[in-house]
């Protein structure tokens, strides 16, 4: 939705809104773009009243600005409706769905058309460093938008992404997730098939043909080309016209990009782990779709600065690295410790997870966790009372590696206390953790913190 205010700031139009718990970077940005921002959800914010109120799904039924809105019978849309009717008719909708990896490779793709002198427009659920903004209007035709499963509104129950209508679509994966939405993965696999009929027959769909879920619901029916990718050297992926060659650095940093199995050239960059390789593979297939040559996209991601909240390094203090994730998905927990781990070699790494999604705050995943987070040294779960449900099991699990934490400064102390110089400590939330990440910073600036090697410990 703040993305969505900047693209109508930047179409010319006053905007206003409201929230509640607005954390950077997005609060930062729309404070930038001089966008007035309300905390809270009061009936007084539609004095004056706006010629058109978008809304967003967070809210319901029975919030006082809803309930006026109502009453009052003023113009309203969803994002995605608003989006779709402002400023996506007449544009090459490039969108990216799946369970992991929208915003990463959303980011890429966008990235790559910027490199190529194509000025997207784009709209993401995160903030690439080489923009600095989530969203633009950017000049015709090309807009790259992150394509969320998630439910639309209050009023309009379909997943946001049936209101775009792509030329090119980007299919990552698809799993479980949002288990206040849907009742299970076939009811997902439902609304992505939804996606799949909006594309047209002259369009392209990018789509991990190592996925099995994804090889199914497309066989629902498919009526547009379609270009496989994987980054694996084997199983039902390996015959994708898109693929990374054998022979990269461990930490896939590093990889050849294979088209049809003949080498285009060597990506070498910053970002690591094995999906995010996979990520590249699919933006540049996208890329290439819109008419932009496989070597100018291999030259952008060289130039490739990352997102914030995605294995961001936010400081390092007394040899101590404090990364930031967004992970909060069993799946994306795991890929993301493993990058770190082919990155820092026998370096400790002490995992800290918020389980503060609405799937992850009900226990769905929680026999998952654990495993997700194997390749961690220490992990520390945060565990406020009202959670939801009971973690002991998760923590026994974990046998000695477990600490459960019920306070962020609590979270904090322990973490300072247990850091030593060499360690990685890596944050997990798909929120802002209560600003644990800078009060841990502080905690180990204070006189007394560690400041030994972790060698022999």
């Amino acid at each position: 939705m703040g993305g969505i205010a900047a693209i109508a700031k930047a179409a010319g139009h006053k905007v206003t809104g409201s929230d509640r718990n607005v954390y950077p970077p997005m609060s930062t940005q729309l404070r930038a773009l001089g966008i007035d921002l309300v905390e809270g959800f009061e009936a007084a914010q539609l004095d004056p009243a706006p010629d058109v109120v978008v809304v967003g799904n967070v809210m319901t039924r029975g919030i006082p600005v809803v309930e006026a809105l109502l009453d009052r019978g003023l113009p309203y849309a969803s994002g995605p409706e608003w989006l779709a009717r402002e400023v996506l008719k007449d544009r090459w909708v490039l969108a990216v769905a799946g369970t992991h990896g929208k915003t990463t490779t959303t980011s890429l793709l966008a990235w790559i058309l910027e490199y190529a002198g194509l000025a997207p427009g784009f709209l993401i659920g995160g903030v690439p460093a080489n923009f600095n903004s989530s969203a633009r209007l950017g000049t015709a035709p090309f807009f790259v938008i992150e394509a969320d499963e998630y439910d639309t509104a209050f009023f309009d129950k379909r997943a946001k992404f049936v209101h775009y209508h792509p030329r090119t679509l980007v299919l990552n994966n698809l799993e479980f997730d949002h288990a206040d939405i849907y009742p299970d993965v076939a009811a997902i696999q439902r609304q992505f098939h939804h996606l799949v009929r909006t594309v047209p027959g002259s369009g392209s769909i990018i789509w991990n043909a190592g996925d099995e879920r994804l090889a199914q619901t497309l066989k629902m029916g498919c009526w547009t080309p379609l270009q496989g990718f994987s980054g694996a050297q084997s199983g039902p992926g390996l015959q994708a016209r898109w693929r990374a060659g054998s022979g990269g650095a461990a930490d896939y940093s590093r990889f050849e990009v294979l088209e049809g199995g003949a080498v285009r050239g060597t990506v070498e960059w910053d970002v690591m782990g094995a999906h995010n390789m996979e990520n590249a593979l699919a933006a540049i297939a996208a890329a290439h779709h819109a008419g932009v040559p496989v070597a100018t996209a291999i030259a952008a991601l060289r130039g490739f600065k990352g997102i914030a909240r995605r294995m961001q390094l936010r400081g390092e203090v007394r040899g101590v690295r404090v990364y930031d994730d967004f992970a909060h998905h069993p799946t994306a927990i795991a890929t993301t410790v493993d990058g770190l781990r082919r990155r820092v070699g026998q370096g400790r790494i002490l995992a800290v997870l918020e389980l503060r999604s609405n799937t992850m705050r009900m226990g769905v995943h929680s026999e998952l966790i654990a495993p997700a987070l194997a390749a961690a040294d220490e992990v520390f779960i945060f565990t406020p009372p009202d959670l939801g449900w009971d973690t002991a099991p998760l923590i026994r699990d974990l046998g000695r590696r477990g600490h459960a934490v019920a306070s962020i400064d609590a979270m904090a102390a322990t973490l300072s206390a247990q850091a030593l110089a060499g360690d990685s400590v890596l944050i997990m939330s798909n929120g802002g953790f209560g600003g644990l990440h800078e009060k841990l910073l502080s905690a180990l600036r204070e006189p007394g913190a560690h400041d030994g090697s972790n060698s022999g410990s």
